[in-house]
């Protein structure tokens, strides 16, 4: 399957995020063309500050495979992961990332800190953006337009 049809994936999360109240963020992590683990944004829902889409798609993609190292492997968010998951993805071992918009207040990959950059960490992950851009960055910001 290519980048674009895996960001679809994660876009319905993300919409199924926005329907139960949580900011629309969605992501699945793949391997060998098959999807091993996917999150939604739930920290209102579940009363947890780290449940981020990212986290949630690492957490269940380890237990699919019953490791912590998810070599091989690629992550599709739809916004660009913030400083906490981006650290989970490093930590992982997560071969690829691939978000759809980057988030300029937040964004842990080339936006507001760029830590797929840093030399001391030891993991370097490569990453694309911008797959599904305008659908991924149009469900946010009809997010919170409704919010306010």
């Amino acid at each position: 399957m290519s980048d674009v049809a895996f960001m679809r994936h994660a876009i319905r999360l993300a919409r199924y995020a926005e329907s139960v109240g949580e900011v629309p963020v969605g992501a699945i992590l793949v391997k060998d063309d098959v999807v091993i683990g996917e999150g939604w944004n739930r920290p209102i829902v579940d009363n947890d500050p780290t449940a981020h889409a990212e986290i949630m798609a690492i957490r269940q993609a380890g237990e699919a495979v019953s490791n912590y190292r998810l070599l091989d492997t690629t992550l599709y968010v739809t916004l660009e992961p913030c400083l906490m998951c981006v650290g989970a993805i490093i930590h992982a071992r997560v071969g690829r990332v691939v978000f759809g918009t980057a988030d300029p207040k937040r964004g842990a990959i080339v936006s507001a800190l760029q830590l797929s950059e840093l030399q001391f960490l030891n993991h370097q992950v490569p990453w694309s953006s911008g797959v599904l851009s305008g659908e991924c960055s149009q469900l946010l910001t009809n997010f919170f337009k409704q919010r306010r």
